[in-house]
């Protein structure tokens, strides 16, 4: 008997050790979930040929070869990184309601969720710089970005990425979880993974905190000191003109800057302060965070970027 109760002990705490964790698709909504699925099927088809056409035509034409847009194929590689993350367990839902998904595989996605969350951040203020540089010190500017220093900031943007992910990700193995794990989200998202645990997290939001302070509390200042002195420069040229030609090329990145941070700290705050919203209000908000950037650069850079309209044209309407 005490044999059998030991036994029932060691199979309770392994199971506790490894659980298994219920993704959410929209809730309330769940018998229109293969409708549903048809508006995330178009926006996924969107951001995939989207992002893909721009890396195409960025690597296709040579005209193309720059600074401003080997730093667009950085952020659009991400997007497609960022949009495949999540769609199979997004569309696994929809499709199917397979719900169902353990703490390996959650580690995974979300090695792979928040590193390319990570290193967008990281792109964007590397477009930041290069517009900075581009408007205030046009004289040096190819002196400046090289390839090989483009090639380095890629480097270091994934290098960060890793290093701020891994023992965030690491951490979560000997976390215990008793409570019924379901998640809020139709993908695994860390600060909602944490908040099912029983047993001490205060290293993990430690860690989270650090890497959020090392990620978006550097990354926003450094892309709104940077346009603290575009705006600057813009401002002392005489012509105004001059003035709205040399700051419309900075609008696609003010665009996807948009993009990316708004509905990022929108969920944060839907995270901290909204715990008595709807669930239904979190998932979307879950949704619109990840799903809305890959989606909206390419569009914002195809209508503002005029190389990239043309370049899209004329592959689209080659005889």
């Amino acid at each position: 008997m005490l044999h059998m109760q030991d036994n029932t002990e060691f199979l309770s705490n392994f199971t506790s050790q490894l659980p298994t964790f219920l993704l959410t698709g929209i809730p309330g909504l769940e018998s229109a979930h293969s409708w549903i699925s048809i508006p995330f099927c178009c926006l996924y088809a969107t951001a995939l040929s989207g992002n893909s056409m721009i890396l195409f035509i960025i690597v296709t034409q040579h005209s193309l070869h720059e600074p401003m847009y080997y730093f667009l194929s950085m952020l659009s590689a991400t997007d497609l990184g960022l949009t495949f993350s999540t769609m199979s367990t997004t569309l696994r839902i929809l499709w199917f309601q397979a719900n169902e998904i353990s703490l390996d595989f959650c580690i995974v996605q979300m090695f792979f969720l928040h590193g390319f969350t990570f290193i967008e951040s990281g792109v964007l203020v590397a477009m930041a710089f290069d517009r900075y540089v581009a408007i205030c010190n046009p004289l040096r500017y190819t002196m400046i970005l090289t390839n090989s220093r483009i090639i380095q900031m890629g480097f270091l943007v994934i290098m960060r990425a890793l290093l701020l992910i891994v023992p965030l990700l690491l951490l979560l193995k000997p976390v215990s979880f008793c409570k019924r794990n379901t998640l809020s989200h139709s993908y695994c998202y860390h600060p909602d993974v944490i908040k099912l645990a029983c047993s001490d997290t205060r290293a993990n939001s430690i860690c989270g905190l650090v890497d959020l302070i090392l990620t978006t509390g550097i990354d926003t200042p450094c892309i709104v000191l940077s346009y603290i002195l575009i705006i600057r420069s813009v401002l002392s040229i005489a012509s105004s003109e001059e003035r709205h030609k040399t700051f419309s090329t900075c609008v696609s990145h003010i665009g996807a800057v948009a993009v990316f941070y708004i509905p990022m700290f929108s969920l944060s705050l839907v995270h901290r302060y909204g715990r008595s919203a709807p669930k239904v209000v979190h998932t979307m908000m879950a949704n619109v965070y990840l799903l809305l950037p890959p989606v909206l650069n390419p569009i914002i850079y195809s209508v503002k970027t005029k190389q990239i309209r043309k370049a899209i044209l004329s592959l689209l309407f080659a005889k």
